[in-house]
C-alpha cells in the first residue's frame, strides 16, 4: 500500500494521495482458522488526506460505500 502511493505521489505529484486495500488471503479460508470472507486492510494516507480530517472522512466514506 504504502509502495502503490509512494508511486502515485512521486509520479504525479499531487496535493494528496489516499490508497485503500482490501484483500482476502486463500490460507484464512482453506487453511488455518478456515474462515471465509476475512479480509485484510491496508491504507495509506499522504498530503492532504492525511492532514485534513474531513477530507480524509470523505474519502473512507466513499470507498466504504
Amino acid at each position: 500500500t504504502s509502495q502503490i502511493a509512494d508511486a502515485i505521489e512521486s509520479t504525479l505529484d499531487p496535493r494528496g494521495v489516499a490508497v485503500l486495500i482490501s484483500a482476502q488471503h486463500q490460507c484464512m479460508t482453506t487453511r488455518g482458522v478456515k474462515k471465509p470472507g476475512v479480509a485484510m486492510v491496508t491504507k495509506s494516507m499522504r498530503g492532504i488526506f492525511r492532514d485534513n480530517e474531513t477530507i480524509r472522512a470523505e474519502f473512507l466514506s466513499l470507498v466504504r460505500n
